[in-house]
């Protein structure tokens, strides 16, 4: 399993190069923090997507994402009051922030199934 800095790294890089801006809006465990990404579609609406509960995709070893919230887009001051509350949760986690009129996410490779 990659480490978090260089996941977070690498994933940024990919929504760059699909002409996104990502951005690391806050620095977590560098070895183990738990990875939020935050997709804010630039009209006020925006959704997260968060770490895959245990036992989703067991047979897979990497990191697998699930939306985070009840519905697919939110006010993004919602948005950002739920990733507050899981920093207050885990002070160790780490938020990337993409901006994309389209809401594009790039985790299809990183979906969990069965959720």
């Amino acid at each position: 399993r990659l480490k978090a800095d260089i996941w977070v790294k690498a994933y940024i890089r990919r929504c760059q190069v699909e002409g996104a801006d990502a951005v690391l809006a806050r620095r977590g465990d560098a070895d183990a923090g738990a990875i939020y990404i935050k997709i804010a579609r630039l009209d006020g609406t925006a959704t997260v997507f968060g770490p895959a509960p245990a036992g989703l995709d067991v047979e897979r070893e990497d990191r697998r994402w699930v939306p985070a919230l009840a519905t697919p887009w939110a006010p993004e001051p919602d948005c950002d009051a739920f990733l507050a509350r899981q920093v207050d949760f885990d002070p160790d986690i780490w938020i990337v922030a993409v901006d994309d009129r389209q809401g594009r996410h790039f985790l299809d490779d990183w979906l969990a199934t069965g959720a």
